[in-house]
C-alpha cells in the first residue's frame, strides 16, 4: 500500500475520509492571530434558548502571516439574528430523529456512485470499505512519524455514529448533554429546517463568537488561559499523544461547562467544530478587495487545493483536540474546510433564525 500524507488542516472527514483510504491504496501523494475594528454588537436574551445578537460591522478574519486561511481581514457588516446558546446537544438531536425518523448520513453504508464524484475519474470501487461508519480520533500508541500523516490518529470506524460516538460498543450514557457529534451538513440542515432554523453563516458565527469584544485574539481576551483559568474545551499536552486533560475532560464537554462569551454563548471556541453554511474557497477573501460586505452568505463556489474534486463548507471554532503544538484553531477567525458528506467525533452544530 503507497504512503499516503494529508494536512488535517485542509480537511475534515468522514465520506471522503474513505475516499482517501481508496486513493491510499493507489497513490502517493503529498502533500491560520485575529484583528478586529469597529465592532457594535449587543445581545439581547430570547425565548427557547436562543441569543438575539445585534448586528453591526466587524473586521472578519486575520491578517497573520501564521493563519494565511483566514486573511486578508475585511469589513463586513451583519444584521439581526437568534443564535443557539449552545451547541446541539445528542438529546436535542434524539428528539428530532424519534420526532421525523431521520437517519444519518453515518448510519448508511456509502453509494459508490455518490463517493466517487470526490474522486480523480477512473479510481476503481475499494473491496469491501463500503460500510456504514464514520472517522474518530484515537490516540496512537506509538510515536507519530509525520505530523501531517492524519491517519495516525484517525480511522474510519464501521458503526460509528451520532448514538455510537466510538463505535458499536459504546453509547450516548452520561453523555445527553454532550454535543452531538458525526453530523454531516446534510444532517444540520435537516434539524435546522426542523426545528424553522438554518444554519449560521460564517459572518454570522465569527460576529456571534467574537462576543463583541475588538482586537484581541480569542473570544474572551489575550491569553488562551488568563489567570491560570480554562475558558474552553480543548487540548493540553503534546498532540496526538498525550492529552494531560487539565480542563477536565478529554473529549467533548458537557455545554455550559465553561464560561460563556460577552454575548451569552457557550462553547463558540472549542468542544466541537460547528458547521456554517458557507462553500470553503480558499481565494474567497482575497476576492472581496477588502470592500465593505454586507451580510455575506459566501463564495459561490468550493475551492480547497489539492482537493478540488470534493465539494467543502466551513466549519469554525476549533474543538476538544485543537493543541498548542497542533490544530490552534479556538480562535473566531479560524476557519478549516469540511467535506460536505464529512462528520467526526469532534464535529457538531449550533443553528440561527431571523428576527
Amino acid at each position: 500500500m503507497a504512503t499516503f500524507i494529508f494536512s488535517i488542516k485542509h480537511i475534515t472527514v468522514n465520506r471522503f475520509f474513505l475516499a482517501v483510504l481508496i486513493l491510499m491504496m493507489q497513490v502517493h501523494c503529498s502533500t491560520q492571530k485575529n484583528t478586529e475594528a469597529d465592532q457594535t454588537g449587543t445581545a439581547e436574551k430570547s425565548p427557547n434558548e436562543m441569543q438575539l445578537i445585534r448586528g453591526g460591522t466587524f473586521q472578519m478574519g486575520s491578517d497573520s502571516p501564521e493563519f494565511v486561511v483566514e486573511g486578508p481581514a475585511h469589513p463586513v457588516k451583519v444584521n439581526n439574528f437568534f443564535i443557539d446558546r449552545t451547541e446541539v446537544t445528542n438529546l436535542e438531536f434524539k428528539k428530532f430523529t424519534e420526532s421525523t425518523g431521520y437517519v444519518t448520513v453515518a448510519e448508511v453504508a456509502p453509494i459508490w456512485e455518490e463517493l466517487k464524484t470526490q474522486l480523480p475519474p477512473g479510481t476503481p470501487p475499494p473491496d469491501g470499505l463500503l460500510v456504514a461508519g464514520s472517522v474518530v480520533f484515537f490516540q496512537p500508541d506509538k510515536p507519530v512519524q509525520s505530523m501531517e500523516d492524519y491517519s495516525q490518529w484517525w480511522r474510519w470506524e464501521e458503526g460509528a455514529n451520532w448514538k455510537n460516538p466510538e463505535g458499536p460498543e459504546s453509547n450516548l450514557e452520561n453523555r445527553w448533554n454532550h454535543p452531538v457529534v458525526h453530523i454531516s451538513l446534510q444532517d444540520a440542515q435537516a434539524y435546522c429546517e426542523w426545528k424553522h432554523k438554518r444554519l449560521p453563516t460564517e459572518a454570522e458565527w465569527e460576529y456571534a463568537s467574537r462576543g463583541g469584544k475588538e482586537g484581541l485574539p480569542f473570544s474572551w481576551g489575550t491569553e488562551l488561559q488568563p489567570d491560570g483559568k480554562f475558558m474552553a474545551n480543548t487540548y493540553q499536552g503534546a498532540f496526538p499523544v498525550r492529552n494531560l486533560m487539565l480542563d477536565g475532560f478529554g473529549g467533548t464537554a458537557p455545554v455550559k461547562s465553561f464560561p460563556p462569551n460577552g454575548y451569552g454563548l457557550y462553547d463558540m471556541v472549542g468542544n466541537v467544530w460547528e458547521w456554517t453554511s458557507d462553500f470553503y474557497d480558499a481565494n474567497y477573501y482575497a476576492s472581496l478587495s477588502g470592500n465593505l460586505v454586507n451580510n455575506p452568505s459566501g463564495s459561490e463556489k468550493s475551492y480547497d487545493p489539492p482537493e478540488p474534486f470534493a465539494k467543502k463548507h466551513v466549519i469554525k471554532g476549533g474543538s476538544y483536540l485543537c493543541a498548542e503544538n497542533y490544530c490552534s484553531n479556538y480562535r473566531p477567525s479560524a476557519r478549516q474546510a469540511a467535506a460536505f458528506d464529512s462528520g467526526t467525533s469532534n464535529v457538531g452544530f449550533r443553528c440561527v433564525r431571523n428576527p
